[in-house]
């Protein structure tokens, strides 16, 4: 019956294409097109954010961002996880799970081509901070956002290992921009937080028992809070 119907169904549309040639794009065609307008909006937002004075210079670095966000979907798009063969994770000896197959396909496009290129372009027109702002805006803040994580556990960080796990973070970033979403940007700051995390061990620090002393008073505070009798109303 399933089949019946899948074939109706096929048969139906097909029947719509022929009667409606040439009337409107391929449904992938206009999957693509709502992306490409979804790239260029919000390449239009991350370079709004700027607030440049010169409007030609906002134009150029706009397209060059939605280019940029454009062209990692496409090596995204023609590379799934497929492509890379199921095995397992030499670090963990786990079979490598899609996220880990799909990191894979997307680190092997040309280079970092992809990345080196796009922060060449926007070198052009914008300074140094409006370029990491640019970048942080692909990475949804995530250097800041970490860096803050590293003070809370490490309240008295030096300004050296501030210095340098900042640059770890920083390396991170300009690495991560040539992945397509969350998940495998991610992956690229987990590696620099391992990095990091060894760093701050190898400077006579305690990673493992300062992340615990820090989770425990977190802990500690919401069971405290949890406690407190609710304010009654007037």
């Amino acid at each position: 019956m399933f089949l019946f119907l899948a074939t109706l169904s096929a048969s139906n549309i097909t029947a719509r294409s022929q009667d409606n040639s040439g009337a409107g794009p391929t449904t992938e065609a206009s999957a693509k097109a709502k992306s490409n307008a979804d790239n260029e909006k919000k390449a239009a937002e991350w370079v709004g954010s700027l607030k440049l004075d010169n409007a030609a210079k906002a134009t150029r670095v706009t397209e060059v961002v939605a280019t940029h966000l454009k062209t990692i979907r496409d090596w995204h798009n023609e590379h799934p996880y497929t492509t890379v063969p199921a095995g397992l994770n030499p670090v963990t000896g786990r079979p490598l799970s899609e996220i880990d197959r799909q990191f894979i396909a997307d680190s092997a496009n040309p280079a970092r081509i992809f990345g080196d290129n796009f922060i060449a372009a926007l070198t052009k027109d914008l300074n140094h901070e409006q370029v990491e702002a640019i970048l942080d805006k692909h990475t949804v803040g995530k250097v800041a956002f970490t860096m803050k994580g590293y003070k809370a556990i490490v309240p008295d960080l030096t300004a050296e290992e501030e210095k340098t796990i900042l640059g770890f973070l920083k390396q991170a970033r300009a690495e991560a921009i040539i992945y397509k979403n969350m998940a495998q940007i991610s992956v690229v700051f987990e590696i620099y937080k391992t990095k990091s995390e060894q760093y701050l061990n190898s400077n006579g620090r305690d990673w493992k028992k300062m992340y615990k002393t820090y989770t425990d008073a977190v802990k500690a505070k919401k069971a405290e809070a949890a406690q407190k009798p609710a304010d009654s109303n007037p």
